[in-house]
């Protein structure tokens, strides 16, 4: 059993980390805006606040042992071209912040939802993609999760960046592959609630420290 901190838990990955870390008899507090909107699990404790704020985190983390951030940098819908809702560098400022707390707290581990194609993955995915993403508001976004790359790399912590795949909300339907980018190619798609049970498995299973693996779904 682990004193586990979700942040992002109001989101469609989020919630289900709630809901896999509670099953699995961890302590879960997360860190959202709202509470009152939010349908936690039962035994989830809400904290009220944002990973803006650095005071809020101090909150939050007390007793805990490790953090998982489903953070996303939002726009006002999955269209490509919808603007942008979250402040440009959002996750990274969070990150920062979180980073900052963990070093005063002395936790050592956190498990971070990143994306295909961020840090030194971008040069993998394809020449089509790359100027898509560059051309749309999907790019700011992009710029984040490098900025989250970049310090989470470079921070004293025992850390996972799990890249994903195209996210879906379809209902969880596993198996889950993860693997380190050039090992072989990764599906074209992941489950959240798949991807949800593989942030709380690494974070059991002590796996996957200080690497990036993609984390797809091998069929469905």
């Amino acid at each position: 059993m682990t004193n586990l901190l979700v942040l992002g838990g109001s989101g469609r990955t989020g919630v289900h980390v709630l809901a896999h870390a509670a099953t699995r008899g961890h302590r879960v507090r997360a860190l959202v805006r709202n509470p009152d909107v939010v349908q936690a699990p039962p035994g989830v404790e809400l904290v009220a606040g944002t990973p803006s704020n650095i005071d809020d985190i101090r909150e939050a983390a007390q007793g805990v042992e490790a953090v998982i951030s489903t953070l996303n940098n939002s726009r006002a819908s999955d269209n490509p071209w919808a603007r942008p809702v979250s402040p440009p560098m959002f996750m990274t400022d969070a990150i920062r912040n979180v980073l900052t707390v963990m070093g005063e707290r002395d936790i050592r581990r956190i498990v971070v939802n990143s994306t295909m194609g961020a840090g030194d993955d971008w040069a993998r995915i394809s020449r089509v993609a790359r100027w898509f993403i560059n051309i749309s508001n999907i790019k700011a976004g992009f710029v984040d999760h490098n900025g989250v790359d970049e310090i989470v790399r470079a921070s004293d912590t025992d850390w996972t960046l799990a890249r994903a795949v195209a996210l879906t909300d379809k209902p969880a339907g596993g198996p889950v592959r993860a693997e380190e980018a050039g090992t072989e190619k990764p599906g074209s798609r992941i489950n959240r609630a798949d991807l949800a049970a593989f942030l709380v498995d690494t974070v059991e299973n002590g796996s996957w420290i200080h690497q990036a693996p993609l984390v797809w779904n091998t069929r469905g």
